[in-house]
């Protein structure tokens, strides 16, 4: 019994290290697939993510995000400015879609993406309503607010087991739309209801004359 609690005894340190190792190399792991600069998933680890979800079946939102006149602030700014900014758009979209139990990601350059539960296409758009004003806030950098402006497409799905890169597809389209229009948010879905879109994040009284885009 001695021999048996002094060999267990001297195990512990060593499993107790093991454990430590693997920690920290699963901390590493996930840190290479997060974007350095926001913080959110890189494409392929998000796509990841989208799929599981999509999977468990229910209504989901697919949005791509843009950002207005980006390379403009680039330019005249300077590339700290346009980071400055993709970092708060990149966390911004990060607590959204946190709150909204959802998952976001950088794609790349000012392009990102997110999938949120759906709960409704009213409550869709009361959700892109919410976001578009929380992207729409100047961005701090140097002791000056930088103003920013984002265009957003969202691809809604209703029920069953949606296939992203469709619904990636469909949203994308969509926020060219909005970004053709001004900015603010355009919404693809099936639903019987006409396309609502806004421009710079305001209702902007029109709605689609072809109908739902699919």
């Amino acid at each position: 019994m001695s021999h048996a609690l002094t060999a267990l005894t001297a195990a512990l340190p060593l499993a107790s290290g093991w454990s430590v190792h693997t920690l920290w190399m699963r901390r590493r792991i996930e840190a290479a697939r997060r974007d350095p600069l926001t913080g959110l998933w890189t494409r392929d680890p998000f796509e990841e993510r989208a799929r599981k979800s999509l999977a468990r079946g229910c209504q989901r939102a697919v949005l791509v995000l843009d950002l207005n006149r980006f390379k403009e602030i680039n330019d005249t700014l300077g590339h700290a400015a346009g980071d400055a900014v993709i970092r708060e758009t990149g966390q911004r979209l990060g607590r959204w879609a946190e709150e909204h139990a959802g998952v976001a990601g950088r794609l790349g350059g000012d392009e990102f993406a997110a999938l949120i539960p759906g709960y409704g296409i009213d409550k869709l758009r009361a959700d892109l309503f919410m976001l578009t004003g929380r992207l729409g806030q100047p961005v701090p950098f140097d002791g000056h607010p930088i103003e920013v402006s984002s265009s957003i497409g969202a691809a809604y799905h209703r029920t069953g087991n949606g296939d992203l890169s469709t619904l990636l597809r469909r949203a994308d389209e969509q926020m060219y739309k909005a970004k053709q229009r001004g900015g603010g948010w355009r919404i693809a879905h099936r639903l019987t209801v006409p396309e609502m879109s806004t421009v710079n994040g305001r209702r902007d009284g029109r709605r689609g004359t072809s109908g739902v885009a699919a």
